[in-house]
């Protein structure tokens, strides 16, 4: 295994959440090597509830990325760090890439614990009730067991919890598992360059204005690692813009340096035939 491989390997290893987690409940390598398999996977169509006690089909939250947060209620540790790291970089990137552009899911995989009442107290403590298009739900245990197969999840009980990667998983407008994200407080470009990617990253042959817009702020909008934020880079804007404007002027040099040429020997064409006259 490459050393990349090995670091995500023990990142997953040293995110697996349960107090009493000992070696071997939960396969470091064999979870990594899962999840990476579920990429490109189509979710299938299925029925959760949330923590109002209302259905929520899985597919209605097509049309739009969605990011999977896979937490359990019960879990003191790992799970409300990993919330609370997940709801402030949601709301940088929807601060770069404006509002509306992608669904969040928090999703309780403890099918026997994470009821809509226990969901709707996490939601609360962690403040995400009343957030733009995020849904907090869970399932029963056969649509719960179905759906981390299709997001390549694992998980194992362990005495006093339940043993388990630090995933979050990314799908594309489809339902398409896209990318998966792995520890509790991830680096802000981890979430954000797959969603660019996936909303602004299109090759748009429409000349409407907004079209152009979403792709001059897919190419100009960069990460500054010294502020732990994102911000649209003038000096990337203007770049493209001269850029463009030098290769206009080559351009022109160039049919300006043909027409001249094509001119003297029409020239010297017609001095021969008249020569020959």
């Amino acid at each position: 295994m490459g050393l990349l491989r090995t670091f995500v390997a023990l990142l997953l290893l040293f995110g697996l959440s349960d107090p009493s987690y000992s070696a071997g409940k939960l396969d470091a390598e064999i979870a990594f090597e899962e999840s990476q398999a579920a990429i490109g996977t189509q979710t299938r169509a299925h029925l959760l509830r949330d923590h109002r006690g209302r259905d929520l089909a899985l597919d209605s939250l097509r049309g739009k990325p969605l990011v999977v947060s896979l937490i359990y209620t019960s879990c003191a540790t790992v799970c409300p760090i990993a919330t609370d790291h997940l709801r402030d970089s949601v709301a940088e990137a929807r601060r770069v890439l404006g509002t509306g552009r992608f669904n969040v899911l928090t999703f309780g995989f403890d099918a026997t614990g994470d009821r809509p009442g226990q969901l709707a107290g996490f939601a609360g403590t962690h403040n995400l009730t009343g957030i733009e298009d995020w849904y907090i739900a869970s399932a029963d245990e056969a649509t719960t067991a179905a759906l981390l197969v299709d997001l390549g999840f694992s998980y194992r009980e362990a005495a006093g919890g339940l043993a388990h990667v630090t995933q979050t998983t990314i799908l594309d407008a489809e339902g398409r598992v896209y990318r998966q994200l792995y520890g509790e407080a991830f680096p802000l470009p981890v979430l954000l360059e797959p969603l660019k990617d996936l909303i602004l990253g299109r090759i748009t042959r429409s000349v409407a204005p907004t079209d152009l817009w979403d792709r001059l702020t897919f190419l100009c909008t960069v990460y500054n690692p010294l502020t732990g934020a994102y911000r649209f880079d003038y000096g990337v804007l203007f770049g493209i813009f001269f850029g463009g404007l030098s290769l206009l002027l080559f351009a022109w040099v160039i049919l300006r340096l043909w027409l001249e040429r094509r001119r003297a020997l029409k020239a010297q064409q017609d001095s021969s035939r008249h020569g020959v006259a």
